[in-house]
C-alpha cells in the first residue's frame, strides 16, 4: 500500500456521490465502521454528540456501514441513511456501505488497518464500531476497539484538534 495520507483516497457517500477525502485536509477525522442492528449501534448517539461538539473546531466524523459482522447492516444505503437519521439524529457524513476486511476491503480501510493494527498486531477489523482517529496531517493517530465508546475518545480528539 503506497498511500501515505487520508487525502489520497476517495469514497462514495451514502447517496452515491464520489467524495475526495482530500476535502478534509487540515481536519481531524474519526472514521467508524457502523451497523444498524448491532449491540454497539447506540454509539451513533455518542458519535453525533462528538460531531456537534467539535465540528466547528475541525472534527469530521465519517460513518462507513458494513454488513460483514453478523449481517447487522443488511439494508440498502437509503435504508441505512433513513435508520441513522430517524433513530439517532445522525447529521455527520455517512458513506456508502463497504467491506472493511478481505480482498474486497475498501482501499481506505486497507490503509487504516496497516497504519494502526489492532491488538497483537492483527490488521483485521474485528467487529462493527471499530474507530480510527486521523490527525490534521492526514496520518492515523490511533485505532479504537468497538467497545470504546465515543465519550472515551474526547481527550484524544481534543489533543488532535489542538495539534
Amino acid at each position: 500500500m503506497s498511500a501515505q495520507r487520508i487525502g489520497e483516497f476517495d469514497a462514495e457517500d451514502i447517496s452515491g456521490r464520489r467524495v475526495k477525502l482530500s476535502a478534509f485536509k487540515g481536519k481531524v477525522v474519526l472514521i467508524v465502521n457502523t451497523a444498524s442492528a448491532c449491540g454497539f449501534t447506540p454509539q451513533f448517539d455518542g458519535l453525533e454528540t462528538l460531531w456537534q461538539a467539535y465540528k466547528d473546531q475541525g472534527l469530521v466524523v465519517l460513518g462507513f456501514p458494513s454488513n460483514e459482522f453478523g449481517g447487522q447492516d443488511p439494508g440498502s444505503n437509503d435504508e441505512i441513511a433513513s435508520f441513522c437519521q430517524l433513530n439517532y439524529g445522525v447529521s455527520f457524513p455517512m458513506m456508502a456501505k463497504i467491506e472493511v476486511n478481505g480482498s474486497g476491503a475498501h482501499p481506505l480501510f486497507q490503509w487504516l488497518k496497516a497504519e494502526a493494527p489492532g491488538l497483537l498486531g492483527t490488521q483485521a477489523v474485528k467487529w462493527n464500531f471499530t474507530k480510527f482517529l486521523v490527525g490534521r496531517d492526514g496520518q492515523v493517530i490511533k485505532r479504537y476497539a468497538p467497545q470504546d465508546t465515543p465519550d472515551k475518545l474526547v481527550a484524544d480528539i481534543e489533543a488532535a484538534l489542538a495539534a
